[in-house]
């Protein structure tokens, strides 16, 4: 079984955006699975893929009613030291992953199958019983909907060039050098901040290289200043983990373009309800 989870978690994950969601719902079909009649299941694994995907999107439905506008950030998942038994290459990146909240489920659904596991459109038509005419259409609307200019499905590890980039990008901050930390962030730089039911945050959006340079100075001097920082890396992408002691307050995942190495996004995980599971002694 835990192979199945294994191989079912990019699935649910890239669908649902947390990891504990998608757990949720690899756990209640694997349920079913094992009290299913296994002489009418021909084949296992493909039977598993679809109830997970169609497990999923059901949740998504469910859970995006209750959602507050763009108070909401994915949950990033540690791709420098998670489990190795999980296709760390079927998750998607963090900022991509941010632009698929704009996508109703079933749209995302297409869209993931289609960019990050190669379905052709015959096999996604049989996955979410539809035809391929409708998923062709879904796949289209979905690229409408969101702008990829900047967001691949996967990053490709920039080792060397990224570290150097989040030190210029500290260092502007603690001397409150907003030109220098201007320079760093493209002109069209999204900021997006999630401190879920609990944390108050200054902005959960911010647009433009001025006003998020501003943003960043101010947040960071008036709450984080005495804060540790460690790097990591989160669905493929650099991060930077800020620490009050051994409790870990924010995660941030930087989007940066390979061509000019300037941070194009910033998302800010301030949730303590989705700290815990990302942060330093956790397995």
């Amino acid at each position: 079984m835990q192979d199945y989870q294994h191989m079912l978690f990019p699935y649910a994950y890239n669908i649902l955006g947390t990891a504990e969601d998608a757990k949720d719902a690899i756990q209640d079909v694997l349920y079913k699975f094992l009290a299913a009649d296994k002489e009418e299941i021909a084949d296992p694994k493909n039977y598993l893929i679809r109830s997970v995907i169609n497990q999923s999107i059901n949740i998504k439905n469910q859970r995006k009613k209750l959602q507050l506008g763009d108070a909401w950030l994915p949950e990033p998942v540690d791709t420098e030291g998670a489990d190795t038994n999980i296709n760390l290459n079927e998750i998607v990146s963090y900022s991509l992953l941010i632009l698929l909240e704009k996508l109703n489920a079933r749209e995302r659904a297409v869209f993931i199958l289609k960019e990050a596991f190669a379905y052709s459109h015959e096999e996604i038509s049989k996955t979410l019983s539809i035809s391929v005419e409708h998923s062709r259409k879904l796949l289209s609307r979905a690229k409408q909907k969101i702008d990829q200019v900047h967001a691949p499905v996967t990053v490709q590890k920039n080792e060397g060039v990224t570290p150097a980039v989040l030190e210029k990008y500290m260092q502007a901050i603690r001397s409150r050098d907003v030109k220098a930390l201007e320079n760093i962030l493209t002109e069209d730089i999204a900021y997006y901040a999630d401190g879920g039911t609990v944390v108050k945050v200054f902005a959960k959006h911010c647009t433009g290289n001025q006003e998020v340079a501003d943003l960043l100075v101010f947040v960071f001097h008036k709450y984080g200043a005495d804060w540790t920082i460690e790097a990591g890396e989160f669905n493929h992408q650099p991060a930077l983990l800020f620490y009050q002691g051994d409790v870990l307050k924010s995660c941030q995942v930087f989007g940066i373009e390979p061509e000019t190495n300037k941070i194009f996004q910033i998302g800010n995980v301030l949730d303590p309800a989705k700290l815990p599971a990302i942060g330093r002694g956790v397995e």
